[in-house]
């Protein structure tokens, strides 16, 4: 028998225990409902969070819709981070990771970027799970690894290209976020307002806000995906000064 141990790395790193790796259903149910695993588990919060959004996920949530109790899900989760963890590695394992060019690494560090972007966006709000743990899934890390070897392959010094991979990161992170964020208040009136609104309302400031007066077509302009690859462009355009 596994110990509890052995049980935390298996669920934290999705890897098969040796003995006993599915938790047992005992009464009228057993043989009939879906065996409790990481996959399962990872999977079900998965579908919670692409239907109704991250901040509905609970260790409960998850339980109710595998038909069991919370005390199960810990034999393979040791909590909710640690499902968080579970989440991310298992976006990052869908994303490719290019042989590191020198001639064209700007292009595929990009790239990756736009993949992490379209995995979160899939399911609104889960970015906030990758900005609030530290990473120990291999997948995880693995993305990182892939990351870091592309920015060092163009010649950048390794603590800039270090720093420059938790920038492109986080702003990835926080710009899905606040997609997300956006679309799920966008029909209610106040929260979010439209181009035209916004160009009204600040045409409307008084004069000690003249910059924001002249330049709000420049202020409004360009959509989302504009503004997603142009900070990723200035953030990758300043490593190429360090080379």
């Amino acid at each position: 028998m596994a110990s509890p141990a052995e049980r935390r790395r298996a669920a934290r790193h999705q890897q098969p225990l040796a003995d006993d790796t599915t938790a047992t259903r005992r009464g009228p149910s057993a043989g009939r409902k879906r065996p409790i695993t990481v996959d399962a588990i990872v999977e079900t919060a998965l579908g919670i969070v692409e239907r109704e959004g991250y901040d509905a996920l609970t260790m409960r949530r998850v339980a109710t819709a595998l038909e069991t109790g919370p005390a199960s899900l810990y034999a393979h989760v040791v909590n909710k981070e640690d499902l968080d963890d579970l989440l991310i590695g298992r976006l990052c394992a869908e994303i490719e990771l290019p042989e590191p060019d020198p001639h064209t690494w700007r292009a595929q560090i990009i790239d990756v970027c736009a993949q992490l972007r379209d995995q979160y966006l899939r399911y609104p709000g889960v970015s906030l799970a990758a900005l609030a743990v530290a990473p120990t899934n291999l997948e995880t890390l693995r993305v990182s690894e892939g990351m870091l070897g592309i920015v060092l392959a163009g010649g950048v010094d390794p603590r800039t290209a270090a720093w420059a991979i938790d920038a492109l990161t986080l702003y990835v992170n926080a710009f899905c976020l606040e997609t997300s964020l956006m679309d799920r208040h966008v029909d209610q009136e106040g929260w979010a307002v439209g181009r035209d609104e916004l160009l009204r309302r600040f045409a409307a400031l008084p004069g000690a806000f003249p910059h924001t007066k002249r330049y709000a077509a420049e202020l409004t302009s360009g959509t989302p995906l504009d503004r997603f690859e142009f900070t990723l462009n200035l953030i990758v355009g300043g490593l190429g000064a360090r080379d």
